[in-house]
């Protein structure tokens, strides 16, 4: 049986009691999981990194971040909450601190989402603290605005044991069309770990049931109480009765599978959804299977996944030091910095301009 997600992220914005009413509306749409995010705004943004548009008007994103930012007792009061109600809490942290956090209340499962794919201090901390346990926590990797030697170098840093992979496109909302779901069984191969995928795109059946017939074990989908709210993964997101179609059309599929074998499953499975989508459109999702980046998301390789950005507006001859420099999305309006791994080389040198506060760092701005 595959493990099904609901994403609630920050849709609750920050009540208590709205979150409560999304849990209930994933797990009574049968969900297996129910999935938060553990917001801090700097471990995400830079102040300085542009606007969000609301229907309020425009606000800066890294306060919009800082609005959804919640207490630990708030994470863990929906922890018990999920788990009263027979499912498993899953949460993305963003950074060091929230990860601390997030594993002091023992979720179920730790989510890494796609722009931090390449946090390579996050998931050192998260791989060394899963090598001290004798029972690994299961961590899920979302591996959308990636390529492969991204996901390679994440899956080095974690490991395989009890690690599973989503396949992802990170547009909102992501084109069916564009989905390239092949490339499931090519990434369970390469990798060998359970693979599946998080979903962006609008349909609730498509997707997530073609995704089952190529292999995937894991669906990750959005749910809101309302399209309408003002979450900012809303717009995208499936209500509860969307919801448990999507839950019960991915069950249909996974006895489809079972009961004719894999490969006349999937033939089934494509011949009943080409009757209600139309057989090129089905053929399209399914894709060639490589593992590239999908049109809708390129312009957004290197914003929305991380890379080094200086802090503060320094001038050239200042020696870099911690807290200089953080690991960020670069997202709205800044430049893109150099990349995660190479922090520790980075600290020590001195620059050779002066730099602005927000910019991302690179090669060119420090001494030879």
């Amino acid at each position: 049986m595959s493990l099904i997600i609901a994403e609630i992220g920050t849709s609750h914005e920050g009540s208590l009691e709205k979150a409560k009413a999304l849990v209930d509306a994933g797990c009574n749409a049968g969900a297996d999981a129910i999935k938060f995010q553990w917001v801090y705004a700097d471990e995400i943004l830079h102040p300085n990194t542009g606007f969000v548009k609301l229907p309020t008007g425009n606000i800066p994103l890294y306060e919009r971040f800082r609005q959804l930012e919640c207490s630990k007792a708030f994470y863990k009061e929906l922890l018990e909450y999920v788990h009263s109600k027979g499912c498993k809490f899953c949460c993305s942290p963003f950074g060091l601190r929230s990860l601390e956090e997030l594993l002091e209340i023992k979720p179920d499962i730790v989510k890494i989402a796609s722009p931090e794919l390449n946090h390579y201090k996050m998931l050192e901390s998260l791989a060394s603290y899963r090598k001290g346990r004798e029972k690994e926590i299961p961590v899920i990797l979302s591996s959308g605005v990636s390529t492969l030697s991204d996901i390679e170098k994440a899956i080095s840093i974690i490991g395989t044991d009890n690690v599973s992979l989503l396949h992802c496109i990170t547009s909102y909302p992501a084109p069916e069309e564009e989905y390239n779901l092949n490339v499931i069984t090519n990434l369970k191969n390469i990798f060998g770990i359970e693979c599946g995928v998080s979903d962006h795109s609008l349909d609730p059946i498509l997707v997530p049931a073609l995704s089952i017939a190529v292999g995937g074990t894991v669906i990750e989908k959005h749910i809101t109480l309302s399209k309408k709210t003002m979450g900012l993964d809303d717009p995208v997101a499936l209500e509860e009765e969307q919801f448990a179609l999507m839950v019960h059309v991915v069950h249909q599929t996974e006895a489809a599978i079972r009961h004719y074998g894999k490969d006349i499953g999937l033939k089934k499975a494509v011949e009943q959804l080409s009757e209600q989508f139309g057989n090129e459109k089905v053929i399209a999702v399914l894709g060639s299977g490589i593992k590239k980046l999908a049109a809708a998301e390129k312009a957004n390789y290197g914003r929305t996944n991380r890379s080094l950005h200086v802090m503060y507006d320094l001038n050239a001859g200042h020696v870099l030091k911690k807290g200089d420099i953080e690991i960020l999305r670069t997202e709205k309006i800044l430049t893109p910095g150099m990349s995660p791994e190479f922090y520790d080389l980075v600290i020590g040198k001195t620059l050779a301009r002066n730099v602005k506060s927000g910019q991302g760092l690179n090669w060119d701005d420090l001494l030879k």
